[in-house]
């Protein structure tokens, strides 16, 4: 048998008027499984706080006796059955040392249908678990829809700390005396991050900014309606702040993007529904259908074969072979080329011939000393200083630096013209 004990379950609606009414539903808790019953309304926000000093019971004491436990606690919220939670079902959790929050506004799909939520609690210093079951039943709401909703966008909020019951009831009562209505609802809340916004830099506390929708049963406010005027749209073109009389009452707490106000009249909105129109159910005569034989005739794919395969293959020999004949058989040779060169550029370019030959056969035997100054001071491995390869008496002014034509062995002499028409060599 399981260890029983009691525990309270708290829930808030924002409904009814301004403030926010929490109310307390006992249920018996057990160690292994427990069921918490919450009773939201359909198109009212629902807000449930999954607090963390509730699950440290559920997890063995800290090892050090004296010291306050402050386990690193994660959530994961799911639909019994399913991976994930339903559409209209929101969770956050900022960091382990934080409580997590589900937060959306029910459908009206599942009034009378229990949705059962599964909590599982994770001990990061630990890693054990611990599972809890919410049952959300979902109730009708009166007059739902309410006609008029209009959706603010707060940018110095964060969705967290706009679904504090507090905060949440001091931005109600702002709306309230802007709007003066009988009847307020907080309809929903949407992190601007869900519309594609980007996630702020962590420079001057700023934050992510938070969509909220409320609804009311009287028509807008004439402070509402100021946002709609030419002027304040053409600022709103140019990014600039709009004028708008009753701001003064928000700012104080909340800085409201007034050009992203959203203003929905439900009673203006034309209806899409169509009449449908029943005929007799029977379709125009369009002849004796006639299905497709069973039997299928045999296709010859040669040709088929031939077209793919075969042209393309001759046509690429075809063009190897035109191309082999140009590069093999075309070629003019070294005799035409020099019988089409006048014999002076000939000359010419076989004495250049010869006397690069002659230099690089000069440069193979050359015997010459190399300049001190090209030799190693010190020596590579001991680091001494190694004497010179010749001694201090020895005459280095006479030796040439290249050796004159007289001196080498073979020497070609140009040939020289002496008269027009003769060459000497």
């Amino acid at each position: 048998m399981h260890e029983v004990t009691y525990s309270m379950s708290h829930f808030c609606l924002f409904s009814v008027s301004y403030l926010s009414f929490c109310f307390s539903v006992y249920t018996i808790l057990s160690k292994v499984h427990s069921d918490r019953n919450v009773y939201p309304s359909a198109g009212v926000l629902f807000v449930h706080v999954l607090e963390r000093e509730y699950f440290k019971g559920e997890f063995p004491p800290y090892p050090k006796p004296g010291e306050i436990s402050n386990d690193p606690i994660t959530f994961n919220t799911n639909l019994m059955g399913y991976p994930d939670r339903p559409g209209w079902l929101r969770y956050i959790q900022r960091t382990p040392y934080s409580d997590g929050v589900l937060y959306g506004s029910p459908t009206v799909e599942n009034v009378g249908k229990p949705t059962i939520i599964e909590i599982t609690a994770y001990n990061r210093r630990t890693f054990e678990t611990a599972r809890h079951n919410l049952i959300i039943n979902i109730m009708s709401a009166e007059d739902f829809p309410l006609p008029y909703q209009a959706e603010f966008f707060i940018r110095n909020m964060n969705v967290e700390e706009m679904l504090a019951s507090e905060v949440l009831g001091d931005f109600l009562g702002a709306v309230k005396n802007v709007w003066q209505p009988e009847r307020l609802n907080a309809i929903n809340i949407t992190s601007a991050l869900d519309r594609g916004g980007r996630v702020p830099l962590p420079i001057n506390d700023m934050k992510e900014g938070v969509y909220v929708m409320v609804g009311a049963d009287v028509p807008f406010s004439s402070c509402l309606r100021e946002v709609e005027n030419p002027q304040n749209q053409l600022r709103c073109s140019q990014e600039m702040e709009p004028v708008i009389t009753c701001d003064k009452k928000f700012r104080t707490q909340f800085h409201i993007d007034w050009c992203k106000i959203s203003l929905v009249d439900n009673t203006k909105q034309v209806s899409t529904f169509q009449e449908v129109i029943r005929g007799e159910g029977i379709l125009p005569d369009g002849g004796e259908y006639k299905p497709p034989s069973d039997t299928l005739k045999s296709r010859d794919y040669y040709s088929d074969f031939l077209i793919t395969l075969a042209v393309p293959s001759a046509i690429a020999l075809v063009l190897f072979l035109i191309l082999a004949y140009i590069m093999c058989c075309r070629r003019e040779g070294v005799e035409k080329r020099n019988m089409q060169t006048p014999d002076i550029q000939l000359v010419h370019h076989s004495a250049i011939q010869k006397s690069t030959k002659e230099l690089r056969d000069m440069s193979k035997n050359r015997e010459i000393a190399w300049p001190l100054s090209t030799l190693p001071v010190f020596h590579p491995v001991t680091g001494e200083i190694v004497p010179p390869l010749h001694t201090d008496s020895y005459d280095n002014t006479s030796m040439p630096l290249m050796q004159t034509q007289q001196n080498l062995p073979h020497q070609t002499q140009i040939p020289q013209q002496q008269s027009a028409g003769k060459w000497y060599s």
